[in-house]
């Protein structure tokens, strides 16, 4: 071998070593919220907080938002357990599928005021670390949801009572909401948040149920002309998850970071003050973007609405069996009913 080829091979083996050195760890955080959300922002600045705390530390958290990895949200419990993703974002109402007795904890609806919600985070926090323990997923932070006033945004005409509700097509995006709309008598189907535009403006529904906060994050003013307050919500916080494996073989000064950096994403989003400003200010904007704010619906139908509500969490913790009673009855303990 000529020392020209000695050379060539020595340098292209001394570049790959630099290269392989210089490849931080990533850990990818699939966050299913699109880029446009408030909590979207506040994932990225756990991100920062991360991989600030780590900066002589060969790793990187990133975060992919939107849906951008493929990962279905109904498919996390089966899916994070096994490596498909370091670190996900996860919702108790989309994965009632797996893990039925979560949806016994949050029925959307349910609980409607800050109070009613501060006193039951505890015990719902407590409860997702149990269930999620369960499917080999640690918890190792939570992302608040600000209280919201949900409406129903509709493509043609106004709609605000339950009675003209019924003759029209419902998007809803838990099924708890549709057994509560199928005991009022309205068809109501689930239709994720991703594919709600394209719904409306092909006429698969009519209308969707929707958060005027965020309504304009996947453009709801473009494909509808008129929007009524229906009901307010308190929701359940999201969950950061890794798998246990993963978790309890990763470097103690990692984990450190990120527990650090979640509870200080807890701080920022657990704040509820604003929200009744934010909703207005909300609604403003839609209303300059053509949507028509119509009258809310009556409070007699938002209590038949609070009435089915009840009976559909009483009938889904029955029907899930194994915790799901257990969880019901802690949640109602918190709420002292």
């Amino acid at each position: 071998m000529t020392i020209r080829i000695r050379t060539a091979l020595l340098g292209a083996a001394l570049a790959g070593t630099a290269a392989t050195s210089a490849v931080a760890e990533e850990w990818r955080l699939n966050n299913f919220l699109p880029e446009t959300r408030p909590e979207t922002a506040q994932i990225e600045q756990f991100a920062e907080d991360v991989n600030a705390a780590l900066a002589d530390k060969d790793f990187k958290l990133t975060v992919y938002s939107g849906g951008s990895l493929g990962l279905k949200n109904t498919d996390l419990l089966r899916v994070l357990p096994r490596g498909a993703v370091e670190m996900s974002l996860m919702w108790s109402n989309y994965l009632g599928r797996d893990a039925p007795a979560l949806s016994s904890v949050f029925v959307q609806g349910a609980i409607s005021t800050v109070d009613e919600l501060k006193a039951v985070l505890p015990v719902a926090q407590e409860i997702y670390e149990e269930e999620y323990t369960d499917w080999g997923v640690t918890t190792v932070g939570f992302v608040a949801i600000p209280t919201l006033s949900v409406s129903v945004f509709c493509r043609d005409e106004p709609i605000h009572t339950l009675e003209d509700l019924k003759g029209v097509k419902l998007r809803v995006w838990a099924r708890e909401q549709v057994e509560t709309f199928t005991k009022l008598g309205v068809a109501a189907q689930i239709i994720p948040q991703e594919e709600t535009y394209v719904a409306l403006k092909t006429g698969v529904v009519d209308c969707a149920l929707y958060p005027a906060l965020y309504a304009s994050t996947i453009s709801l003013q473009e494909v509808t002309k008129y929007a009524s307050f229906l009901y307010p919500m308190a929701s359940a916080p999201y969950t950061l998850g890794v798998a246990t494996d993963k978790w309890e073989s990763t470097d103690p000064e990692i984990r450190t970071a990120i527990t650090t950096a979640a509870d200080a994403l807890w701080e920022r989003t657990n704040q509820y003050d604003k929200d009744a400003e934010a909703e207005m200010a909300a609604r403003e904007k839609l209303g300059e973007m053509g949507v028509t704010w119509g009258e809310d619906f009556p409070e007699a139908d938002r209590a038949q609405f609070m009435e089915a509500v009840s009976e559909t969490w009483q009938m889904l913790a029955e029907e899930a069996g194994g915790n799901a009673m257990d969880y019901r009855a802690r949640v109602l303990e918190a709420l002292g009913r």
